[in-house]
């Protein structure tokens, strides 16, 4: 209960400061006229709009302090600048000796009421009765000389009252935003726009947006002729950039009858641009202040007028909106001159007793409503707060100050030329019709869009403001950073991030986008049907990498790299070989060299016992040759471990090709001998001859000069080379060496195993002999052995990658090489060290004398 009744005397208390106001207000103060004027021997109209259309009273505002109304509109004191402006720009031209000389400017102020009915009338007023309030038409009253009128703010204004001077070819220049309509010199001739033609501000928002990776954002614009320009324009900057409309709002001249309908689908997204003139976005403008929308970012080309709704409230609606204006160098004469106005220099002004009433507590006196002089002494307007009168200078006042003096310098053009100047009687005014200066405003009208022939071609620098609305709706206006369109590319944008002060509910930078962004590893995937800022994320393939945020497509990694697991860097693969570090290098060499071992032992063993009958029996110097070989082949696989080189590569072929080459053609020789000693026991003369002169040793050297034939060709048509295989394993480039010729490999890999299934198919013949040290069963295993081995090994070889292919062919090497040693030395060394008493003359005698015995019997 408590608290309804606190919420209840808290709503009381706009009420209570708005009947306190009230007591507080003078009447002088609701008496406002529309006009006022600044004598001079040449005028110069002027159609502001200052403050809003009102009856008898003036009403203060309910819950807002210093704002005052009728039917709910408001006074936009902001605006008084433009008269500052003016009065700036005459007196620093009227002191000027060298530009018109001896001729002073004054000018007449209208107030614009934002009705084309009274728009129109103050200006007949002006142009026809010269401020007499009374209409006679075709006559001066007052018989002064007028020049020119500056209109604005908006088209629409410019238009109406172009509509009336274009009948008398009277100049008027316009300070608002440039229109495309004002600039059809068929329907307005003498009109003339003191704005840019082109604008860059839509490429300056586009890019604010790339900067801060907004890629999903609304868009507000007037529904007339300019806000389709300036779709069409940001559409273009967007799909440049890659940045998507969200939704597309345009405001209709009836604004209470759309705005039901204009909220649907606002929160699409979180920032909003809104760009258009004050007049056109008026309404928008107040409705959003009065929805207090503090979740969004309103990026805006205008300077929001209705922030003071904030002042009773937490938040605002535009507290953190980004505004661009453009960049006028800072005027200190301006803000001197500004320092020195008040009411009592400049008696005319309707505005300056107001201002010094309402927040310098000056008082009216109640006879002709003059100010007394009971003001603060040291009153001047640069003390008023910023959301009330900004001295920063705007667009449309630096325009202003810039049609006077083209105003001013078309003037002094004509009494240069001294052409149709008619003297008054006192020879102190100077005659002339007004319509005389089109010729040179339309040479200024020119000079002033020569460099705007194109979007690209203007040179344009704005600056980029942040509006603080916080506490109690001050309106500072920060800068906090700047957009150069003729700075190089990526540099135009320039911010100050740690300055901007986001809109309510962001702790930090908003975001803006349809879809989540994709991390670096992944890719973006369009969805067909759906604007491009809409996607889906998928994982890069492999090997391929994305190292940024959004990426449109996967890099793939040079073959000298491989991707990360997360596939958002590439590293450089390391170098793989069969080391000798690797446990498998380690094993096979180990294996190698203790099989070295075990054959240099048996060497040994046939050296000692070289006379006993088992050595003599099985041919000693085609033993030792065969051991001796099996060593270096033994040994030669030692060459197919470590980092591969040139040498190695051609090593590793050519000796292990002619040293298993020598070892299969020692035992083909070896069961060749063992056929001719049986062929020996029956005479002839050619079996004679064969074991006098050992004919079968003879094999070696040509089966060896065959495969060296063979190698020598190899290694001179295609000799094997260092080879990098960057695929075999992961992350890794494996160094190998290449065979070069492949068939010639094959060649020589096939020559031996034909001489294994030679020796073979000799041993198996002879397996049966009687002989008593008998080896052809041994020879004929171990053949058999080899060639399976080197039979499988080709499927397999070809079927592995990476260091498993090296690894295999080293195993071969070893496997058939202790198939060698093992069928046919193992059971010689076991007879020799273990059972000597076989290897003696008696016991082979006793056992020749059984084996006749038997052959007799049979």
């Amino acid at each position: 209960m408590f608290y309804w009744i606190f919420i209840s005397w808290f709503l009381q208390i706009p009420k209570l400061v708005s009947a306190f106001i009230t007591m507080n207000i003078s009447l002088c103060f609701y008496k406002t006229p529309e006009d006022f004027h600044h004598d001079g021997d040449v005028m110069i109209g002027a159609f502001f709009p200052i403050h809003t259309y009102y009856t008898e009273y003036k009403i203060p505002h309910p819950f807002l302090p210093y704002q005052y109304m009728d039917n709910y509109l408001l006074y936009n004191f902001k605006n008084y600048q433009y008269i500052l402006a003016l009065v700036f720009a005459i007196e620093e031209i009227n002191g000027n000796p060298s530009l018109l000389p001896n001729i002073s400017l004054g000018f007449d102020f209208y107030n614009v009421r934002f009705t084309e009915k009274e728009t129109l009338m103050n200006a007949c007023f002006w142009l026809i009765s010269q401020g007499q309030k009374k209409i006679l038409p075709n006559y001066n009253c007052a018989k002064r000389n007028f020049t020119a009128a500056l209109t604005g703010t908006s088209w629409t204004t410019s238009a109406q009252i172009g509509t009336l001077l274009q009948l008398f070819k009277f100049p008027q220049l316009s300070f608002g935003p440039y229109d495309p309509i004002l600039s059809d010199r068929g329907q307005y001739s003498s009109l003339y726009q003191m704005a840019p033609k082109y604008t860059l501000i839509p490429l300056g928002i586009v890019s604010l947006m790339v900067h801060f990776r907004w890629s999903w954002v609304g868009l507000i614009l007037p529904d007339d002729h300019k806000g389709n320009i300036i779709l069409s324009e940001f559409r273009e900057d967007m799909d440049r950039k890659g940045i998507c409309i969200a939704f597309v709002k345009m405001i209709p001249d009836t604004w209470a009858s759309y705005i039901n309908k204009f909220w649907e689908n606002m929160d699409e997204t979180n920032v909003i641009i809104i760009y258009g003139d004050i007049d056109s976005l008026i309404g928008l403008m107040r409705n959003i202040g009065e929805r207090l929308l503090t979740g969004k970012v309103w990026v805006m080309n205008i300077e929001p007028y209705i922030t003071d709704y904030a002042d009773y409230f937490m938040f605002d609606s535009f507290h953190g909106s980004l505004i661009f204006t453009y960049h006028y160098r800072e005027s200190f004469e301006l803000t001197k001159f500004i320092q020195t106005v008040n009411p009592y220099k400049y008696p005319e002004d309707i505005y300056l007793p107001k201002l010094w009433h309402l927040f310098f507590k000056c008082s009216f006196s109640d006879i002709n409503c003059q100010l007394l002089a009971d003001c603060h002494s040291n009153a001047s307007l640069d003390m008023l707060p910023s959301h009330i009168l900004d001295m920063t200078i705007s667009e449309e006042s630096n325009n202003i100050y810039n049609a006077v003096y083209a105003v001013a310098h078309s003037l002094h053009q004509i009494t240069l030329q001294q052409e149709q100047i008619q003297a008054h009687e006192n020879d102190k005014m100077m005659a002339f019709f007004p319509w005389q200066l089109n010729i040179f405003l339309k040479d200024i009208d020119e000079r002033n869009n020569m460099n705007s022939g194109g979007r690209q071609k203007l040179n344009a620098e704005y600056d980029i403001l942040n509006l603080w609305n916080l506490p109690k709706g001050l309106g500072r206006k920060v800068k906090i950073g700047s957009f150069s369109a003729n700075a190089p590319e990526g540099q135009q944008l320039s911010l100050s991030e740690h300055m901007i002060q986001w809109a309510g509910g962001f702790s930090e930078i908003p975001q803006a986008v349809c879809s989540k962004s994709c991390e670096p590893g992944f890719r973006k995937v369009t969805l067909e049907g759906k604007a491009i800022c809409c996607y889906n994320c998928t994982p890069c393939a492999d090997n391929e990498i994305s190292n940024e945020t959004d990426a449109d497509q996967c890099i793939k990694c040079p073959e000298s790299h491989y991707a990360s697991i997360e596939k958002n860097r590439c590293f450089q693969k390391a170098l793989s070989f069969l080391s000798y570090k690797d446990p498998l290098g380690v094993t096979l060499a180990n294996i190698s060299l203790c099989l070295s071992a075990l054959t240099a032992f048996v060497i040994g063993v046939f050296v000692k016992y070289r006379d006993t009958p088992i050595v003599k029996a099985n041919n000693r110097g085609l033993s030792y040759t065969l051991l001796i070989t099996i060593t270096f082949c033994l040994l030669c696989s030692l060459n197919f471990i470590g980092q591969p080189n040139t040498a190695s590569c051609i090593l590793q072929q050519t000796i292990f090709g002619v040293s298993f080459t020598v070892a299969l053609a020692t035992v083909l020789a070896k069961a060749i001998t063992v056929v001719i000693a049986f062929k020996a026991t029956f005479p002839g003369r050619m079996v004679r001859w064969l074991m006098t002169s050992r004919a079968p040793n003879y094999i070696i050297p040509i089966c060896t000069l065959i495969q060296l034939l063979l190698c020598g060709i190899w290694m001179a048509t295609s000799p094997p080379f260092i080879d990098q295989d960057v695929h075999a394993e992961h992350g890794q480039i494996l160094l190998f060496c290449n065979k070069g010729s492949s068939v010639a490999f094959h060649c020589v890999l096939g020559y031996l195993c034909s001489l294994a299934l030679g020796g073979y198919t000799m041993a198996f013949l002879s397996r049966n002999l009687p002989d008593t040290f008998n080896e052809s069963k041994f020879l004929s295993f171990s053949m058999l052995v080899f060639f399976c081995v080197w039979v499988t090994f080709l499927p397999v070889y070809h079927s592995t990658k990476g260091k498993v292919m090296v690894a295999m062919e080293v195993f071969s090497i070893l496997a058939s090489s202790a198939a060698l040693l093992g069928f046919i030395f193992a059971p010689k060394c076991y007879i020799i060290l273990l059972r000597p008493e076989k290897n003696s003359f008696h016991h082979i005698r006793d056992k020749t004398h059984s084996r006749r015995n038997k052959s007799l019997k049979i």
